[in-house]
């Protein structure tokens, strides 16, 4: 890359994955892009679970699909909450797009920064996958779940503690691209208004 403002433009999300596995030295870097990433007061409480088990993942996605398909849709809901209620009532939802790897980041339920820090987190391993030549995209549906009782039980029986909620999840793996890279090109900002204030 030229600059690193032009790597981080380069940044795109996939949604669509081959079924090759991710290289554990990959994977291990990707994880430690997100361990390092900052954290207020330098807490580093963000719990990573990582799960590569291709049965486990086909499981949470029913279990969402099934979660998503009890609810109602209500005014003013979330655009994207709305999304995965009506494809989960349509069916055949798979909120990780069949990734090989989903990675979860989960905090403390009672501390103030715990979005904030899982949110460093994954965006430091959305940079790292793309420098590594892999697809990932941010997932929401588990944090949108994280009080739901089903998907509860089950993150704690993947490891999550008690005192835990999901914040954010990355799908990882390699773009079902042509070239089996992820799509670069810069898509054009249409908002992030921009307010400069000089004294």
């Amino acid at each position: 890359m030229e600059s690193t403002l032009e790597f981080f433009t380069s940044r795109r999300s996939t949604r669509k994955y081959k079924t090759e596995a991710v290289p554990e030295e990959k994977l291990h870097q990707i994880v430690e892009a997100g361990r390092f990433a900052p954290s207020g007061g330098n807490c580093q409480s963000t719990h990573f679970i990582v799960i590569k088990n291709k049965e486990i993942l086909t499981e949470l996605a029913e279990l969402v699909q099934q979660e998503f398909a009890k609810m109602e849709i209500t005014p003013g809901l979330y655009k994207s909450i709305v999304n995965s209620i009506n494809l989960s009532k349509s069916g055949n939802y798979v909120f990780h797009y069949n990734a090989p790897v989903l990675i979860v980041t989960a905090n403390q339920k009672d501390y103030g920064n715990n979005i904030a820090d899982c949110s460093c987190a994954l965006e430091n391993m959305m940079l790292m996958t793309n420098a590594l030549d892999l697809g990932s995209c941010w997932i929401n549906q588990l944090k949108w779940l994280n009080e739901n009782p089903v998907i509860l039980e089950y993150m704690k029986k993947l490891g999550m503690d008690d005192t835990e909620r999901v914040y954010g999840a990355l799908a990882v793996g390699y773009p079902d691209t042509a070239d089996g890279l992820p799509e670069r090109k810069p898509l054009q900002r249409t908002g992030n208004k921009v307010t400069v204030v000089d004294l």
